[in-house]
């Protein structure tokens, strides 16, 4: 079903110009994966109480007044806000919910079907939607239970592995799980596309952050349902490769990733330490695991010849992956060192707001940066029109 913007503006050219989604999901995994699908040309409505997403006022920081938090996860959108406590709205919101391609809501499993607009009863009206309900938990033994990301960082087993081998867990610096949650639903998302191009039939995708993390976390998940072990906090060490963490140098710390023999021969060559390529304590991974404390004194020993910057230069010249540790500041400037543009400036005059970068290029159909993060209710009025005059 293709969607008429209803601005009149005309539709962009990217990939998935000309679908309609209607968002229903507030704070960070559902109106992610939204801008997501705005940014790949899809026409996004955002449905918010009169109250606005939460994130609106998480402050500090903020940008002439609102939350940054909010500003980064909502570009693309047109926001209208519906009271589903109120039987005129939830006909506006039935009447977008029909018209959508796609439907992406993040309420407690069985919260949408209050307002009748669970999949059973939007899809009874609009068999092609394809819709996406994210949950803390999943929808059967964990659907009482609300979710969010701190929550599930602590019973999923990632606190455990994050800090010091004799200190307390932490969580990771961002949300991960709802990050990956986000980014979860909208592969799916574009399965089931792909499904309803090839049978006309769309259906009902469902993601838990609970479930993405235990996905997220790969090797040391494996660890546990492949092996049998249950893994530990090791600082910034890696169970399974050896070197592969900080370690000092003359001055700052630098992150080194010697994932393999070749690499950890090219390392040593450029440390001036060639000889512990062959020593058998260090000579295959598997090896170095094992003597990791003997290995890492040697290490540290080489590197103090020089601080990290210079090694950074001399040890990614030379094919070995390496890097400073930056504050977030230093990551952007990195990035623009290295061409990838992470800043995009997003609206017009007094409306333009930096965000950052969609990760993904493509050759032909390029992402779009139309909309600023809307204010709340921004386009109601013509909303409520477009969705009336075409009913």
């Amino acid at each position: 079903m293709a969607v008429e913007d209803p601005s009149g503006a005309q539709p962009g050219g990217g990939p998935l110009s000309g679908l309609l989604v209607a968002d229903f999901s507030r704070v960070l995994a559902g109106p992610y994966a939204t801008m997501l699908l705005a940014d790949l040309g899809a026409e996004v409505v955002k449905v918010e109480s009169h109250q606005g997403d939460e994130t609106r006022t998480w402050t500090p920081p903020s940008r002439d007044g609102v939350s940054t938090y909010y500003l980064g996860i909502n570009r693309g959108k047109r926001s209208i806000a519906l009271d589903l406590r109120d039987e005129d709205d939830v006909a506006v919101a039935k009447e977008l919910a029909r018209r959508a391609d796609i439907l992406i809501e993040n309420l407690r499993p069985g919260g949408m079907a209050k307002y009748g607009l669970d999949y059973a009863s939007v899809s009874a009206d609009n068999p092609g939607l394809v819709y996406a309900s994210i949950s803390g938990f999943g929808s059967t033994g964990g659907a009482h239970v609300p979710g969010y990301d701190l929550m599930v960082q602590a019973v999923s087993g990632l606190m455990s592995l994050t800090g010091a081998p004799d200190g307390p867990p932490f969580r990771a610096g961002i949300s991960i799980f709802d990050v990956m949650a986000g980014k979860d639903a909208l592969i799916g998302i574009l399965a089931a596309l792909r499904h309803r191009d090839a049978t006309g039939r769309g259906q009902h995708v469902e993601l838990s952050l609970l479930a993405s993390a235990m996905s997220g976390m790969v090797n040391q998940s494996s660890a546990y349902a492949a092996g049998g072990v249950v893994p530990t906090r090791m600082g910034n060490a890696h169970p399974s490769v050896v070197p592969y963490e900080p370690l000092p140098t003359a001055d700052n710390d630098i992150v080194i990733a010697a994932a393999n023999d070749g690499l950890f021969r090219k390392l040593v060559q450029v440390l001036g330490r060639p000889e512990l390529a062959d020593d058998p304590r260090f000579l295959r991974n598997a090896d170095r695991t094992e003597h990791r404390e003997e290995l890492k004194p040697i290490l540290v020993e080489a590197l103090a010849a020089k601080g990290a910057e210079e090694w950074f230069d001399l040890l990614v010249n030379a094919g070995v992956p390496c890097g400073p540790i930056n504050s977030v500041a230093g990551g952007f400037a990195i990035a623009e060192r290295f061409g990838l543009g992470p800043v995009v400036e997003v609206g017009e005059g007094d409306r333009a707001v930096p965000t950052t970068r969609n990760p993904i290029r493509f050759s032909d159909t390029p992402v779009s940066y139309e909309l600023p993060p809307p204010e709340l209710d921004e386009h109601g009025t013509e909303l409520r029109k477009w969705l009336s005059d075409r009913a």
